[in-house]
């Protein structure tokens, strides 16, 4: 029986005042007095729960503004393109003069029913990440795969600079091999400039380290050695490393699949050059300040070259503390063990080496657990002087 009942049972039936019942049930004699009003007036229809909602709501939207975000949500989806509430919100402002929270519009695209609830995902504060300063100074580089209309494999190579997310080029190819990518980079050269460095995975059309030796540099290798790039590949079996090259392909393939499959390569590319006309240009990009297109960013800021050394990392790798409380590191060929702790067992750790300049940091808290100058001639790296124990 509900609470409300009881109450009206106290009162009508037992005959009890208002004020002893208010005082019995640990309620207010006012909201008594109102409950006993619907009850006279609506008799049992009185007992059931009713909106709180208010009569008002001075704060509102407009519901031109409403019907305006699910048009947007439509719009966007529809095109393959991000359609989050900070992008409705960039083009509200930009387009259409209205300034509207993305928390508003993430309510509004709940209410219709636009949005799929997630379970809860991992924290973004938990993530490391690294972004370079300056355009031209890291360029990202993958391939990946899509078929055409008649079931044939393509591959599409893509450059992208790491800076601000422009799209250097997007190509389309039967097989992507070294001489691909040596002749997308010389033509991405000729037309965006000389990058500082590049990052890549390592497969065999980027680089041949993990070859065992044989066959030396392949011929992009060997184009970045001449112009003076330096060369950055990812460790294996993290892709996460290049993970704004992953992104942007993942991007790519939502844009492609709301258009009819290409049926050729020619007709595969002229789709591309419509997606990158549409990324670089017109799309704005959520890890940009103010939510710039990536054309914005990478025409307005001064580029970096070869000549100009800005990114003190050379190296980022990543790996675990061993039982003896060290991590290894190979610098020009020979093995170094680092001393970090042992009581730091088994915490993933990221390597940042900048010559023999040493950063060592918990993944997980991004708190720096070495900074130190690595000698080259000792094998073992230890955290400080070692201490003579007191004589007895």
């Amino acid at each position: 029986m509900s609470k409300a009942r009881l109450v009206i049972t106290a009162v009508l039936i037992e005959g009890r005042s208002q004020s002893q019942v208010a005082r019995d049930y640990g309620v207010s004699q006012s909201w008594i007095s109102r409950l006993i009003t619907r009850y006279t007036n609506e008799g049992d229809a009185a007992f059931e729960p009713r909106s709180r909602r208010p009569k008002t709501s001075p704060t509102r939207l407009p519901q031109a503004t409403i019907d305006l975000i699910i048009e947007l949500r439509t719009q966007l989806s529809s095109k393959g393109l991000d359609a989050g509430p900070h992008t409705i919100a960039w083009h509200l402002q930009h387009h259409h003069r209205l300034h509207v929270s993305p928390a508003s519009i993430s309510r509004h695209l709940r209410a219709a029913g636009l949005v799929e609830p997630t379970p809860a995902k991992r924290p973004k504060t938990s993530y490391i990440r690294f972004q370079a300063e300056q355009p031209n100074q890291c360029w990202q580089a993958d391939f990946t795969h899509w078929r055409l209309a008649d079931g044939t494999d393509t591959e599409i190579l893509s450059w992208l600079d790491d800076c601000t997310r422009y799209a250097l080029s997007v190509t389309a190819h039967r097989r992507v091999t070294a001489t691909t990518v040596y002749n997308e980079f010389t033509k991405t050269v000729a037309h965006h400039g000389i990058p500082y460095s590049t990052l890549t995975d390592n497969g065999m059309v980027f680089t041949t380290r993990l070859a065992g030796g044989k066959g030396g540099r392949n011929k992009f290798e060997a184009e970045l050695r001449r112009l003076g790039v330096h060369q950055i590949n990812s460790t294996p079996n993290h892709p996460t490393t290049c993970g704004k090259v992953e992104r942007f392909q993942q991007t790519l393939k939502k844009w492609l699949t709301g258009y009819p499959r290409a049926t050729t390569v020619t007709e595969l590319q002229t789709q591309l050059q419509g997606f990158v006309d549409e990324y670089n240009h017109r799309r704005p990009h959520r890890s940009l300040p103010h939510h710039a297109t990536p054309a914005t960013a990478y025409i307005s800021r001064p580029k970096a070259t070869p000549a100009t050394r800005i990114d003190t990392h050379n190296r980022v790798r990543t790996d675990r503390i061993d039982q003896a409380g060290a991590v290894t590191l190979r610098v020009n060929g020979r093995l170094h063990h680092i001393g970090i702790g042992r009581q730091h067992y088994r915490t993933r750790v990221l390597i940042l080496a900048q010559d023999h300049h040493i950063t060592v940091i918990n993944a997980a808290t991004g708190e720096v657990l070495r900074d130190f100058t690595l000698d080259p001639t000792r094998d073992y790296q230890p955290k400080g002087p070692k201490q003579k124990k007191p004589r007895t």
